[in-house]
């Protein structure tokens, strides 16, 4: 039995449009579930913090996604592009809408459609970076988050606008990247050349094709994998009880399926395991560089809580030392605390040991004493 694959993908789209839209508004352990601070240079990570301190995770979850959009892209070959990209479901959507106007106009109310689409999307990429909430309130108040919204509005509005599926064609560099990892087995559209003899040469194809290529013509590394021709064809091909000429061919199931997926889940497996073992809080201490007084030294110390509870925290130094400062500290989840305090003592030290004890936890750290 033949798919009409046109309600599947746009189940697919919707789904995804409401995925990247709603994800900057889901909160976990009190934090974004994705979402990267650039002030603090922290990727909140559903559930966890990865601080650009970190460089081994980032390493990690760089590996993850490579290792996952190759794995993808070798099995199913663009149905990242044609069923998932942004730019193609935007396209679409904005298509499907404008095309309730009739096709007189239909272009043009494409191009007005997409300006409220622009402006969703250019706000949604700034909610991955600003909490919503806080650049809701700062948009009308704050020439920063407005001036980086208008930007992105109108380079957002003018690249689907004008430049469209051409994108897709010439400067993606994704679309560029699949032409190396596709082989034999990869599941692309084709048409099929064995039963020319009986296609009808209808060109239905040829004018549904989002990048305005011809099936008939063979494979082609500008076709997007989006199924419109198979749908197209079908419409024509069923009343004669035929299959559709063109129509998705590989194997999905394979050995390279099999392997290329489990290298991906122990990358992934790898990466939760190395978030997982991370110590729940880390300690830093350092001797400032300033002229004080003989027996006395300050330090700047930095906290981070890796974990998803507030930790109350006793600083301690040993006997003889007197610490002048703030001795407890409450640090909250995922906080960065960062301070100084003064250490004194009428005897001689090369070097002192200063721990911070709470919750079950006792880290120390050494530095110099002048």
């Amino acid at each position: 039995m033949q798919i009409v694959w046109k309600p599947y993908r746009r189940a697919v789209e919707l789904l995804q449009a409401l995925l990247l839209t709603s994800l900057p508004f889901l909160r976990i352990n009190g934090q974004s579930a994705f979402r990267f601070d650039i002030s603090e240079l922290n990727l909140y990570f559903f559930g966890t913090v990865i601080r650009i301190g970190e460089f081994y995770l980032i390493l990690a979850v760089t590996l993850f996604l490579l290792l996952f959009i190759s794995t993808v892209t070798v099995i199913l070959g663009r149905v990242w592009c044609g069923w998932l990209c942004p730019q193609t479901v935007l396209l679409d959507l904005a298509g499907n809408l404008a095309s309730l106007s009739g096709k007189k106009h239909s272009k043009l109310w494409e191009k007005i459609i997409l300006l409220p689409l622009s402006a969703l999307v250019s706000m949604t990429m700034i909610w991955y970076f600003v909490p919503p909430a806080e650049a809701m309130s700062q948009l009308f108040t704050s020439p920063l988050v407005a001036g980086f919204f208008l930007v992105l509005w109108v380079l957002v509005y003018l690249e689907l606008a004008f430049l469209g599926r051409n994108f897709c064609t010439t400067i993606c560099p994704y679309a560029m990247m699949q032409n190396a990892l596709f082989d034999k087995d990869t599941l692309v559209i084709e048409y099929d050349k064995s039963r020319d003899s009986t296609c009808m040469k209808c060109n239905d194809c040829v004018r549904i094709c989002p990048v305005g290529i011809d099936i008939k013509e063979g494979l082609s590394n500008r076709c997007i994998a989006c199924a419109e021709c198979i749908d197209a064809c079908w419409i024509k091909s069923s009343r004669r009880n035929l299959p559709p000429f063109p129509n998705y061919k590989g194997r999905i199931i394979r050995t390279k399926s099999f392997w290329l997926g489990g290298i991906t889940a122990l990358s992934a497996l790898v990466l939760v395991l190395l978030i997982a073992m991370r110590p729940p809080l880390e300690f830093t201490l350092s001797r400032v560089q300033e002229p004080l007084p003989a027996g006395l030294n300050r330090y700047a110390y930095t906290i981070y809580n890796n974990s998803s509870n507030t930790l109350e925290l006793e600083l301690e130094t040993p006997d003889g030392i007197t610490l002048i400062g703030e001795h407890t500290i409450a640090v909250k989840p995922f906080e960065v605390v960062r301070s100084r305090v003064l250490l004194r003592s009428e005897v001689k030290h090369d070097r002192i040991t200063v721990t911070l004890k709470g919750n079950g936890i006792s880290v120390s750290k050494e530095a110099g004493f002048l």
